[in-house]
């Protein structure tokens, strides 16, 4: 069985999808291989426009494999260190993506989970969903996946839910910024689609220029330096061949070549 699977339709859209419902789409050392390599193959695919992350069965994502934090007990520090930074490169790489990524939540998502859905773009869960940073519970800390939650859903809440472990719903997930939208599951996959139906609207390469502006911007401070920065990434966008094709679009009130009916 695949336990990671990758879909790309004749639109863009590229479907990652965790294939391991019988534990709670849990991963391990080889998942973590898996994703990181779909992610890569994703974002190195010119011809894909947005991709969306789910998974199969009433889970997302249990986070760690049962199975796999026995064998990391036994693990040395080298062995830990690792496999931490096996993990840290399948999220920075989920992270620094260049098309906009979507989470699917569908239930229940702890642990590295929360990291998973911390490096995407967007996230819409399920009104039944429920959320843990559950690792002190067994003594350890969501090192790895930090800077993402952080970045997520601020310190303030980091400092409360890093520490409880307790188990926060959906609601509360978009109280705090971790997702943007909640629905009930049966509109979860009409959302989705409202999303990448709008994302495609809007110019690829602006869409990718976009989010890696807000990576740029986030946090320096506003001095000359960054200021010049940005003047020079509107001024490169507007003379490109398709900043001149979406403004002589808008100004003959026509679509843009890249809006396929």
């Amino acid at each position: 069985m695949n336990q990671v699977i990758t879909e790309i339709n004749e639109f863009g859209v590229a479907r990652v999808r965790l294939n391991n419902p019988d534990k709670h789409n849990a991963f391990d050392d080889q998942i973590i291989g898996l994703l990181t390599e779909a992610f890569a193959a994703v974002a190195g695919n010119s011809d894909v426009r947005v991709m969306v992350l789910s998974s199969e069965g009433k889970s997302f994502s249990a986070g760690a494999d049962l199975a796999w934090m026995r064998r990391m007990a036994g693990y040395s520090y080298d062995e830990n260190l690792r496999d931490a930074n096996a993990l840290a490169l399948m999220l920075k790489t989920l992270n620094d993506m260049p098309q906009p990524t979507i989470a699917r939540i569908q239930g229940a998502t702890f642990g590295g989970a929360v990291g998973l859905v911390s490096c995407c773009d967007m996230a819409v869960a399920a009104s039944a969903a429920s959320f843990s940073l559950s690792e002190v519970k067994i003594g350890l800390v969501p090192a790895t996946i930090s800077p993402y939650v952080i970045a997520a859903i601020g310190e303030r809440a980091a400092r409360r839910f890093f520490l409880t472990a307790e188990r926060f719903d959906a609601h509360r997930a978009l109280q705090i910024g971790l997702v943007n939208e909640v629905v009930d599951a049966e509109q979860l996959d009409q959302e989705i689609d409202h999303l990448i139906d709008t994302l495609l609207a809007n110019g690829p390469e602006a869409v990718r220029a976009a989010k890696q502006l807000v990576l740029d911007v986030s946090g320096k401070p506003i001095d000359q330096q960054l200021i010049n920065a940005t003047c020079e990434t509107i001024a490169t966008i507007r003379v490109s061949e398709q900043g001149q094709e979406g403004l002589n679009a808008f100004l003959e009130k026509r679509k843009p070549h890249w809006i396929k009916d």
